[in-house]
């Protein structure tokens, strides 16, 4: 059928609606720069244009994104196993180096078994529509990561009847009654499951993950934790927010996490939990069936940073030390940053280029701390996030808190 004149979309629509798009950006200082890196991640970083910056807003956590052993096991790796799999999984993209990784995750967790992903966000696009079927319930803290929500519509896109629904954060009671409604609703007749994140990473704060585990033995659920940002930071030997709880890694149906933040900086994502679900997701997950395996240098250097993690868990007695520092130094260079036991630091400025603006001047006070704004946050919420390292010396938390006393002479003048 040939398209009326009153309804033919005109052929330069989306060129039109995208540059409006873009100059908003440009003209309300929203417009977001990509920084050019020239050298490896580390506490102190080559910034292009700006020469040596001290890096506060890297998930480097524990500073093995250049460890030297961690760098070797990648070189290693590419030598040992070539460029690239090739391949997915199941057919021939599946080397010894991946079973060894996720050996190493699953005694790293105390569970069964896990599996690698090419990315957390493809674990979380792969745990729901996987392991979910129609009549499940799925419950989701309603900040939690956008992969987990993706992940989450996209399961219930495919699986006709499969329930959905959010509950405020950190609400307990509101999570109790959903489930509790869940059981007078004859439409549910599967699986219950309750997914957050184990740290929040725009926030910085932590799930309960013990008043959880026991709304989800009242009512027969499963928890699902994305401890991204959790693991190699929390507990007292890095194993995540459960170790934090004095939990075990048992007490988590599935977590689910990356190796491209404290464990390496690489690439690349895993579920653990059970022999069982692990086995299904190897059967029957998108992610790993239709897409190539997680390459092997990655996963080379990342089986190679937990190994450095187990045997030195002082690197996160480094790491909680510096970020008690770095909040004392925040709040004497006299900004307000939200409380937490995590190495992330928001420092609330409410208004996105104002974010941007400050982040853009921290720079010429050779200090690197992004500026976040909508849409990675709520419209009004704008911050700075301050993320912090066990790499970090003394002198990079001063050279932060100094850039901050700076900004903020600037801004009373």
């Amino acid at each position: 059928m040939t398209p009326t004149a009153a309804t033919a979309v005109p052929s330069n629509a989306f060129t039109r609606r995208t540059a409006d798009t873009l100059t908003m950006l440009r003209d309300s200082g929203q417009m977001k720069a990509l920084q050019m890196i020239e050298g490896p991640m580390d506490a102190t970083i080559r910034l292009r244009g700006y020469g040596d910056v001290a890096c506060f807003c890297s998930n480097n956590y524990l500073g093995l994104a250049n460890h030297p052993e961690v760098v070797e096991a990648g070189i290693e790796g590419i030598r040992k196993y070539g460029a690239g799999t090739a391949s997915v999984r199941f057919i021939c993209g599946t080397f010894d180096c991946h079973e060894r990784l996720e050996a190493r995750i699953a005694e790293f967790y105390g569970v069964e078994a896990a599996y690698s992903f090419t990315s957390c966000w493809n674990a979380n696009e792969a745990i729901f529509p996987t392991l979910c079927e129609p009549g499940d319930l799925i419950i989701s803290d309603e900040l939690n990561h956008a992969s987990i929500i993706d992940g989450i519509r996209l399961a219930a896109s495919i699986k006709k009847g499969l329930h959905r629904t959010v509950y405020k954060h950190g609400d307990l009671e509101g999570l109790r009654q959903k489930l509790a409604d869940a059981k007078a609703n004859p439409e549910i007749t599967g699986q219950r499951w309750v997914v957050t994140d184990g740290v929040f990473s725009m926030e910085g704060d932590i799930g309960d993950l013990p008043a959880l585990r026991r709304i989800c033995d009242e009512f027969g659920a499963f928890l699902v934790v994305d401890d991204s940002h959790g693991t190699g930071v929390m507990g007292k030997t890095g194993r995540g927010t459960h170790e934090h709880w004095g939990m075990k890694g048992t007490a988590i149906d599935f977590v689910t996490g990356t190796l491209g933040k404290a464990l390496g900086g690489g690439a690349g994502g895993y579920i653990a939990g059970s022999r069982q679900g692990i086995d299904l997701l190897v059967q029957r997950g998108r992610p790993t069936l239709f897409s190539n395996a997680l390459p092997c240098t990655v996963a080379c250097s990342a089986d190679k940073a937990i190994e450095v993690l187990m045997r030195e868990p002082q690197r996160v007695d480094r790491l909680r030390s510096n970020v008690e520092k770095a909040r004392r130094g925040i709040r004497s260079a006299g900004f307000e940053v939200l409380e937490s036991p995590t190495a992330i630091c928001p420092i609330i400025v409410h208004d996105t280029a104002k974010a941007i603006a400050m982040s853009k001047r921290l720079l010429d006070f050779g200090v690197f701390a992004i500026g976040f704004g909508y849409p990675v946050v709520p419209e009004g919420h704008a911050r700075i996030r301050v993320q912090i390292s066990a790499a970090h010396t003394d002198a990079h938390i001063d050279a932060l808190v100094n850039g901050l006393k700076r900004l903020k002479a600037e801004a009373s003048r």
